[in-house]
């Protein structure tokens, strides 16, 4: 749900807000976050688990939420020029230079969002459109209700026909050479 639009709102005027406050960013826009779900979580938890167990000793990092992700931040923007700030579920980033303590600066190269019904819409297309803009290398949507994973993997700066991976298979991380997530153990909830 968006905050009612009084201006254009930057990072600069989130970080001014409670911190308790989840929002995230569009356009300038503010879009509350409401709490994730007990399954939502145990989702997450496993996804996480498994590639953070496949990532030891690598040089990507695994992130899960809340974790900022700045995706059109250039060299030398300032909090009030950045109008654009996701908190996805899990996000993978291998170019370290991305990172900073304020989260990451640019496209990822895996997010993974868990969609949920308040977030559903939100996730199959306006992060869908946001994340093909940015460069996001690798975006899943795991559906928690079909007990799906649908992988759209950018080529030519397009997302094309996703994957549908069920339940009981297991689905390899394109970004991650060898790396494979068992969705029996994720959706075991």
């Amino acid at each position: 749900m968006a905050l009612p639009k009084e201006d254009h709102v930057t990072l600069a005027d989130v970080l001014a807000w409670d911190e308790d406050l989840r929002v995230e960013l569009i356009d300038g826009v503010p879009v509350l976050m409401a709490p994730p779900s007990r399954i939502h979580q145990e989702i997450l938890t496993e996804i996480f688990y498994q590639i953070r167990t496949f990532l030891e000793g690598k040089r990507c990092r695994v992130y899960p939420a809340p974790f900022g992700v700045r995706l059109f931040e250039k060299d030398g923007d300032s909090p009030e020029d950045v109008d654009t700030m996701v908190e996805p579920d899990l996000v993978v980033v291998c170019d370290r230079d991305k990172l900073d303590d304020a989260g990451c600066r640019g496209a990822p190269d895996l997010v993974i969002e868990i969609l949920s019904p308040s977030t559903q819409r939100h996730d199959r297309m306006v992060k869908y459109d946001l994340y093909r803009r940015a460069g996001v290398r690798e975006y899943w949507l795991v559906d928690p209700d079909t007990r799906t994973v649908q992988v759209c993997v950018l080529e030519d700066g397009q997302y094309y026909a996703p994957q549908v991976y069920t339940a009981g298979t297991e689905v390899a991380v394109n970004v991650l050479d060898g790396c494979v997530i068992a969705l029996e153990k994720v959706f075991r909830a």
